[in-house]
């Protein structure tokens, strides 16, 4: 015999919260299941806990140059285990915040534990069946750890991992050069360790016009922070100093050995043991969920929020995948996905913020572009 309710939501991200406080809000039963911690990426391991990482490592870089500006200060050091405790304390206080709301909304029951479709609507959670007229999916994402080789022989960080470290690395190589792998670069160079950057295409950030990654590519390096690219062919191998990363670049020495390896080589959706297949849901090649302009899935009354469905990688979108759904279910209105112009931001320091197409895009859309540059 399965529970009932008006609706479940799977997962407790940035979508999931706010529309049970809708729904709740309109006088429907919700259960919202979560496995693991409440508020997702961004409160736990993604926006949180970085950008309160981001802020030490600044602060350490500009008492660093307090000379530059006429201050005298004493010898400068970075007490990572402090830095840590803070992160630490400013993610829980934020998770315990969504924690509490969850808690204390009318007529929302949060449950603990995995929840898998035996039907189209319909799931177990741990022996429990829940059924509900309309499901929300909201579970997220994980860093992608490709088979390159040697990978399964070494340690190897990934955004996750690389949160756990109370030390600061003696040499960081940071596999990736795009918006994770260079916020941590920075980051870990302004802590005291040496880093390199290893990427795989001609160019940082390959998603920017080329003027834009250059840039970055200038700030990073002014730092001190090596990079290189083109690297075709990246292998790993133990080694006596950590972790010896091969790197077949067509410049450069073939073979950097680090102390520690951070893999940011982009995120896979957190779909594949949620039992889809049952309920009928369709996904893409790579296991996203497949949606409508209206974030709805192939099964009626199904829908898919936020990283999982491959329509955005931000906190922000996720919040948006809300809004559309919530307003489209309660408020009478027809919003689209594709009405949404992009917005991100990558958190080096200065920061780069985008809006909508770059210069490439553009042109490729077939627009007629007026460029104007500043310093």
């Amino acid at each position: 015999m399965s529970e009932t309710f008006d609706a479940i939501i799977i997962g407790a991200g940035q979508a999931g919260p706010p529309l049970a406080g809708r729904l709740t809000g309109a006088g429907l039963s919700v259960a919202v299941i979560e496995r693991h911690l409440i508020g997702g990426t961004c409160v736990n391991t993604g926006c949180i806990p970085t950008k309160t990482l981001v802020a030490s490592a600044r602060t350490a870089h500009v008492v660093r140059r307090a000379a530059d500006f006429g201050v005298t200060t004493g010898p400068i050091g970075v007490d990572m285990g402090a830095v840590k405790a803070r992160k630490d304390a400013v993610s829980g206080e934020s998770r315990s915040g969504v924690e509490s709301w969850l808690d204390g909304m009318v007529g929302c029951t949060v449950i603990r534990g995995h929840a898998r479709f035996v039907g189209p609507h319909e799931v177990e959670v741990d022996g429990r069946r829940l059924a509900a007229p309309r499901i929300f999916i909201n579970v997220g994402g994980r860093a992608l750890i490709p088979d390159m080789p040697g990978v399964k022989d070494v340690p190897v960080l990934t955004n996750t991992g690389i949160l756990g470290l109370d030390s600061v690395p003696e040499h960081l190589v940071v596999v990736g050069g795009s918006y994770i792998g260079l916020e941590f670069a920075q980051m870990y160079r302004r802590f005291g360790a040496r880093v390199i950057v290893v990427e795989k295409g001609p160019r940082l950030i390959a998603r920017e016009d080329e003027d834009v990654s250059a840039a970055v590519r200038e700030i990073l390096e002014d730092e001190g922070i090596a990079v290189r690219v083109g690297a075709e062919c990246i292998r790993f191998a133990p080694h006596a100093d950590g972790v010896a990363v091969g790197i077949s670049c067509e410049e450069g020495a073939p073979e950097v050995v680090g102390s520690h390896v951070l893999l940011a080589v982009g995120r896979r959706p957190n779909t594949d043991d949620l039992g889809l297949e049952v309920a009928g849901i369709e996904m893409d090649a790579r296991g996203y969920i497949r949606v409508d302009d209206q974030l709805r899935t192939s099964v009626d009354g199904v829908w898919a929020m936020g990283d999982c469905n491959g329509r955005g990688a931000f906190t922000h979108t996720a919040y948006n995948d809300f809004e559309i759904v919530a307003a489209n279910l309660l408020d009478g209105v027809d919003r689209k996905v594709t009405d949404r112009i992009d917005t991100y931001a990558l958190f080096i320091d200065p920061p780069l913020g985008r809006v909508g197409m770059g210069e490439a895009q553009a042109r490729e859309k077939g627009h007629r572009v007026r460029v104007a540059n500043g310093p």
